[in-house]
C-alpha cells in the first residue's frame, strides 16, 4: 500500500488512562485540571443498570453537583436541549461522561449549545447538492470534559456530534474541536458493566470503521500504522469477547482498537476513496432501532466492498493482507473476493446476520430508505455518493 508523503497528521493530547483507572487516576485527574464544580453526565441505561454514576460521584466527593442520567441512542434533539437546560442551571467547570457513543456525543452537543448560547438551527452542517458543506466556525469556550468509557466509540476523541431531529435533515451534526476530551478512562470494570450484545456491535462498528478507512489510497504512514493495529486487535479479540463475554482483556483491547481508529480519522476526512458509497447504514438503523450501529455499518461496509471490487481491488486485497489472509498467486480482483468472503465469515462468526432478510428488513421500506438517503448526504461521503434512485434500489437488493 502507498504512503502520502503530503499529509496533515493530529494527535489529539488527551490523557488515556486503562485497568483500573478511575479509582487511581479520576480523582488527581480532576486536580490536575483544577475543576471545583464536576457535573456527571450518563446514558440512561448506565444509570439504571449499573452503580457507576454513584462510584464516580463518591471518587468525586465535594466537587460534584449534579448528574444528568437521560442521553440515549442517536442524542435525540429534545433530549440534547434538556440537557442544555440541566447544565445551564448547574454551572459545571467539568462534566465526566459515563457510558458509550450516544453519551459521548450527548455531552459534545449539550457544551457546544450551552458555549455558543445559540439554537442548533443556527450552526448545524448544511450540505448541499453540489459543493462542500457550510460549517459553523465556533469559539467560544467549551465546558472540558472527561470520558469513561463503558464501550468501544471511534467517536471518544472526536469535536463534532451528530444529533438526531424528528425534522429534516434528521442527522444534523455540529463540530467544535474544543470539546475533546481532556481525558479518557478504559476502566476494566467500567467497560465489563455494558451487556454483551451492545460491546459487540459497537465493537462492530470499530471494525467497520477501520475497514471502510483502508480502501483510501493515499493514507499517511501515521493513519495507516494506527488503523492496521485497530482493525488486527478487533479480528484477534472480538471472536474471544464471543466466546467469553466476561473478558476484561478482550473488552480493554476492543476499547483500544476503538481510539485508535479515532485517533486515525482525525488526519483522514478528506479521504481518497474510489468508487461508490451510501449512507445506508445509517438510515438503517434510523428505521429500525433493533438494528444497532454496528451491525448497520458492517453490513454498509460489505455491500460498498461488492459493488466496488473491481475498481478497489487492489485496496480490499491490502485489507485481507492485514486480516491475515494469504494471497499466493490469486489476482487482486479475486484476493479482494476472497476478503470479502472471509469478512462475511467472520461477521457470521460472531453471531451476526450478513444478510437484510435476515434483519427483520421489510422490502416494502426499501424505496422510502433510499429516498431518505438520497436527501441526507453526510459529512464526508464525498463525490462517491449515489444519488440515483434506481442505483440506490440495486444496491439494496444486492444486501438483501
Amino acid at each position: 500500500m502507498a504512503h502520502s508523503t503530503n499529509y496533515r497528521y493530529l494527535s489529539p493530547s488527551s490523557r488515556i488512562f486503562a485497568g483500573r483507572a478511575l479509582s487511581n487516576n479520576l480523582s488527581s485527574e480532576v486536580r490536575r485540571i483544577g475543576a471545583k464544580r464536576v457535573m456527571i453526565l450518563s446514558s440512561y441505561s448506565v444509570a439504571q443498570t449499573t452503580n457507576l454514576v454513584s462510584q464516580v460521584q463518591e471518587l468525586l466527593g465535594d466537587n460534584y453537583v449534579g448528574s444528568y442520567t437521560n442521553a440515549r441512542k442517536e442524542s435525540p434533539r429534545k433530549l440534547v436541549e434538556e440537557g442544555v437546560d440541566f447544565t445551564k442551571n448547574l454551572n459545571p467547570d467539568l462534566i465526566v461522561v459515563i457510558g458509550g457513543g450516544s453519551a459521548v456525543v450527548t455531552c459534545r452537543a449539550i457544551t457546544i449549545l450551552v458555549g455558543e448560547g445559540v439554537s442548533l438551527d443556527d450552526i448545524y452542517t448544511k450540505h448541499f447538492p453540489e459543493g462542500p458543506p457550510e460549517v459553523s466556525r465556533l469559539t467560544k469556550p467549551k465546558i472540558p470534559n472527561f470520558l469513561v468509557l463503558t464501550t468501544p466509540t471511534n467517536g471518544a476523541d472526536r469535536g463534532g456530534a451528530a444529533i438526531y431531529d424528528d425534522n429534516p435533515p434528521h442527522r444534523k451534526e455540529i463540530f467544535d474541536p474544543k470539546t475533546r476530551p481532556s481525558t479518557i478512562f478504559l476502566d476494566r470494570d467500567a467497560l465489563l458493566t455494558a451487556p454483551f450484545e451492545l460491546y459487540r456491535d459497537t465493537s462492530t462498528t470499530t471494525v467497520a470503521g477501520t475497514i471502510n478507512a483502508l480502501l483510501n489510497t493515499e493514507l499517511s504512514p501515521f493513519s495507516l500504522t494506527d488503523y492496521r493495529q485497530s482493525l488486527e486487535l478487533c479480528i484477534e479479540y472480538l471472536p474471544k469477547l464471543y466466546n467469553d463475554p466476561n473478558d476484561g482483556d478482550a473488552r480493554l483491547q476492543l476499547a483500544a482498537a476503538a481510539l485508535l481508529a479515532n485517533r486515525a480519522a482525525q488526519a483522514s476526512y478528506n479521504s481518497n476513496i474510489q468508487g461508490e458509497n451510501t449512507g445506508l447504514g445509517r438510515q438503517l438503523r434510523y428505521k429500525y432501532p433493533h438494528i444497532g450501529q454496528g451491525l448497520a455499518s458492517i453490513t454498509n461496509v460489505q455491500t460498498e466492498l461488492k459493488i466496488n471490487q473491481k475498481v478497489n481491488s487492489s485496496v480490499i486485497a491490502n485489507v485481507g493482507k492485514i486480516m491475515g489472509l494469504n494471497q499466493g498467486a490469486s489476482s487482486d480482483y479475486e484476493f479482494a473476493g476472497d476478503t470479502i468472503k472471509y469478512l462475511e465469515d467472520f461477521i457470521a462468526g460472531i453471531g451476526f446476520p450478513t444478510r437484510l432478510r435476515d434483519m427483520s428488513v421489510d422490502k416494502k421500506d426499501f424505496e422510502e430508505i433510499a429516498k431518505l438517503d438520497i436527501s441526507e448526504p453526510a459529512f464526508g461521503q464525498g463525490a462517491g455518493r449515489v444519488k440515483d434512485l434506481s442505483r440506490m434500489m440495486e444496491i439494496l437488493e444486492m444486501a438483501w
